[in-house]
């Protein structure tokens, strides 16, 4: 049976870590300390793996599924979630986003308040969301 935020939240805390399960190999790791860790298990080239998904309250239970689903289309197309996310985030550093927003902090210094916000408004609304995954010429030219 899912997991409800009801049962999330009265989860008790236990002299060991224990597990909540929810669906799908997904579930609430509970820390004896009070930390509670969303997890997924699942099997790659036959060995079983652990990703993690976020800390609750931070990632609600809609989000960690959601996560949970993404993990799971990867695996799907023959891909270990794990290797995608380290690649991800590698690939993230010389993004087009990774160069604009390094450029934004440079000059951001020199400009007004209203000057600032409005450029980093436009930047998030109008920009990144098309071409802030992009990888840079030089990226793009070595990887094909």
């Amino acid at each position: 049976m899912p997991l409800t935020h009801l049962k999330v939240e009265k989860a008790k805390l236990k002299e060991k870590q224990y597990k909540l399960s929810d669906e799908r190999g997904m579930y609430l790791l509970i820390h004896p300390k009070g930390g509670k860790w969303w997890r997924l298990d699942y099997r790659y080239q036959g060995k079983r793996k652990t990703l993690s998904l976020g800390t609750y309250p931070d990632v609600s239970i809609k989000v960690a599924r959601k996560k949970r689903d993404d993990a799971r289309s990867i695996l799907d197309d023959g891909v270990d979630p794990a290797y995608y996310r380290k690649l991800n985030k590698e690939l993230r550093v010389d993004s087009f986003e990774a160069v604009a927003r390094e450029w934004f902090g440079k000059f951001r210094g020199q400009w007004t308040n209203n000057h600032a916000t409005t450029t980093l408004r436009r930047l998030e609304k109008d920009i990144l969301p098309w071409v802030g995954t992009r990888l840079l010429f030089r990226q793009y030219q070595e990887a094909h």
